[in-house]
């Protein structure tokens, strides 16, 4: 303000020049804030090439994007000597992407020569994956356990073809795809499959001596299947940790089936008696009812002697000689079977 600035304002009414001065004061309060507020943040930028204006600082406030994130990502891309505007990286702010950690991808990825563009290292952030570790297991493979030790498995469980169970632990090294981050499967599935694959190896195995003898035969059978297909990883190697012989399961089957077998065996015997015995009983309700037949048979015969005395055709003699050969069956039959004495 000149001196003749002043003297206008001493010219002034009273009261004019109050609501003046009061005026200039507030603007010198609102400009030391924003010296104080975005100062620093505008020389930081200013002094690294990654220049941005007050006006933009005072925008991203505006828009509620944390301008000191923005801005210090921006210098460190600019460092690194990639151009990434500060327009993007605001957007990928308000679109609830993780801006440092894009643009460290990207700088971990430019270092290690890796193909790896702003717009798939968005995408593959707003899709829920840590595209900075990605970028660092591309770099560095990482080893997975198959199976899982969180999951509450130790051992990946298969039998052979001789009954033999066999308990194998392998390490899958894989290394991240960046194009295949978006929509690619994860490291369960990895897992899943290399398991899958191990069962069918040692589950085709004739004789588990020949697992035993040439485990680095399950490593190259499941290598070859390709089970990184569709996966936001490609397997560099598949190695076979430890092996151990379990239990004869297929002797133990074989035990649990004939025990089944006997107590089948069992259940029809016990069946083949019970018809049996009735049987048996049938048969002596059958020998009651036929000795009851002749017991009302010989209930009729002296009905027919009387018939027969009646109508003259059995005599006194032929009735006598009939009692003595009853008596005489009737002794021989007593000197044939004795009684016991008592």
């Amino acid at each position: 303000m000149t001196f003749t600035d002043l003297f206008v304002l001493a010219a002034m009414p009273k009261e004019v020049a109050i609501g003046v001065w009061i005026i200039i004061l507030v603007l010198a309060l609102l400009l030391f804030f924003l010296i104080v507020k975005f100062g620093g943040l505008w020389l930081q930028a200013k002094s690294s090439g990654a220049s941005v204006t007050i006006l933009e600082l005072i925008g991203m406030a505006l828009r509620r994007v944390d301008s000191r994130t923005i801005v210090i990502s921006r210098i460190t891309a600019v460092q690194a000597g990639i151009d990434i505007s500060r327009r993007d990286l605001e957007s990928h702010y308000l679109a609830g992407g993780r801006v440092s950690n894009v643009v460290r991808a990207l700088v971990a990825a430019n270092r290690a020569n890796i193909e790896l563009t702003l717009q798939t290292a968005t995408a593959i952030d707003l899709a829920g994956r840590d595209i900075l570790d990605a970028v660092q297991t591309s770099v560095n493979p990482k080893v997975i356990d198959c199976p899982d030790p969180d999951k509450g498995r130790v051992t990946v469980d298969a039998v052979s073809q001789d009954g033999i169970q066999l308990k194998a632990k392998a390490r899958v090294t894989v290394r991240a795809n960046i194009q295949r981050l978006i929509g690619g499967a994860t490291e369960e599935t990895i897992i899943a499959r290399v398991g899958e694959g191990i069962v069918t190896t040692i589950g085709s195995a004739i004789s588990h001596k020949s697992v035993l003898e040439n485990p680095d035969s399950i490593s190259k059978s499941v290598l070859s299947k390709g089970l990184d297909a569709g996966t936001a990883f490609e397997i560099l190697s598949i190695d076979i940790a430890d092996i151990d012989v379990g239990e004869n399961i297929g002797a133990k089957l074989q035990g649990d089936q004939a025990e089944a077998d006997k107590r089948r065996a069992q259940a029809e015997a016990e069946k083949r008696r019970a018809m049996a015995v009735a049987r048996e009983q049938e048969m002596k309700a059958l020998v009651q009812e036929n000795r009851a037949k002749v017991v009302l048979a010989e209930a009729e015969v002296p009905l027919a002697m009387a018939d027969s005395f009646r109508k003259g055709h059995l005599g006194v003699m032929d009735y006598y000689k009939m009692q003595n050969i009853n008596a005489d069956t009737s002794m021989r039959e007593s000197i044939a079977n004795p009684k016991k004495k008592s």
